[in-house]
């Protein structure tokens, strides 16, 4: 069954110009009504390649469609159509807030699933502060490549996704961050996976389909 239905580009608002997303929702059938939740998934560096067609970023909004949630995938500043210029971090994190904004007012009953890949998910945990999502997604979080000592934590359920043959980040990093935080997270480990989860996609999407089905289980 693809749980892709009618995509819809966007041009969001930003504060360094029009942001380039996509809208895309549940299969008919998966969810009826109006959506209890909508995502947004962070893509991985803008300076190497990241965009929000990435693989990984695909797969993750893919698994939060599964649960009948529609997902707004994005560029940073200076990527594709949006506006701008790449900004270490900051200038994006007031892009994803932006997005999230326009999220808001398009269901504003919807709770917030926050995801991220690599670069990513130092955006997503960067918002934190400022925004209050009902789970978070960071798939292999770049601890070690960028400074997260101002990194907050979630409160909501947190899963993270790691390869323990990661090239780029070291996956004992990883746990050793992410045990000391005192969050709770869920890890989802790969043994042999890369940076990319190549031939491993599946696996991340069946990894995050189910943590999203255990969190919705808890709210009803």
């Amino acid at each position: 069954m693809s749980s892709i239905v009618a995509p819809e580009s966007l041009s969001i608002a930003g504060p360094a110009g029009p942001i380039e997303a996509l809208l895309e929702r549940p299969a008919p059938g998966v969810a009826g009504g109006p959506p209890a939740a909508f995502g947004v998934i962070c893509h991985p560096h803008p300076q190497f390649g990241g965009t929000l067609t990435n693989k990984v970023v695909h797969t993750v909004a893919r698994a939060f469609r599964e649960r009948g949630v529609p997902t707004l995938r994005f560029n940073f500043r200076g990527v594709g159509a949006s506006a701008g210029t790449y900004d270490e971090g900051r200038g994006e994190t007031d892009d994803l807030l932006a997005v999230v904004d326009w999220g808001r007012a398009r269901w504003p009953q919807g709770a917030l699933w926050l995801a991220g890949f690599s670069f990513g998910s130092y955006v997503a945990l960067r918002s934190l502060s400022r925004l209050a999502p009902r789970l978070l997604v960071t798939v292999a979080p770049p601890v070690g490549r960028w400074d997260f000592s101002a990194a907050r934590f979630p409160a909501c359920p947190w899963l993270i996704v790691q390869g323990d043959q990661d090239e780029l980040v070291d996956h004992a990093a990883v746990a050793r961050w992410s045990e000391g935080s005192g969050a709770g997270a869920q890890t989802l480990l790969l043994s042999g996976a890369d940076h990319f989860f190549h031939g491993r996609l599946h696996e991340v999407r069946e990894g995050v389909e189910a943590f999203a089905r255990q969190v919705q289980a808890r709210s009803e």
